[in-house]
């Protein structure tokens, strides 16, 4: 159950910080409005919430492991919502920071070990 609220929670996070930075730069970037900015600052304040519910009690882990959720769902995110053509390398970076992402949060948990104590 440990391993599934880890990906759960990093995939909200992702959609919650990718959107709500997607809504600012539609707000600031496109002209589409500032109330778009007003509701990407709510997305991106979920975000700080929804990351503080992972199971792992230090913060670096957590933010280090999420930062290749991010590069991946941020690539998603521009292919699904922007019509973004990502070339080869986009793929071979994003899949390499999802490996080191998982080894990260997921390896210690697989192998039951614990973490490094937190100073």
């Amino acid at each position: 159950m440990t391993t599934t609220r880890i990906v759960i929670l990093f995939a909200v996070a992702a959609i919650a910080e990718i959107g709500g930075a997607w809504l600012v730069w539609q707000a600031v970037r496109e002209n589409r409005g500032w109330w778009l900015a007003l509701l990407g600052i709510v997305a991106l304040g979920a975000y700080g919430f929804v990351a503080a519910l992972q199971p792992e009690a230090s913060f670096g882990r957590v933010l280090a492991a999420y930062g290749g959720v991010f590069i991946a769902g941020s690539l998603a995110w521009g292919i699904v919502v922007d019509g973004f053509r990502p070339t080869v390398w986009d793929y071979v970076g994003s899949a390499v920071a999802l490996v080191g992402a998982a080894i990260i949060m997921l390896a210690p948990v697989l192998a039951g070990t614990d973490h490094a104590p937190n100073a």
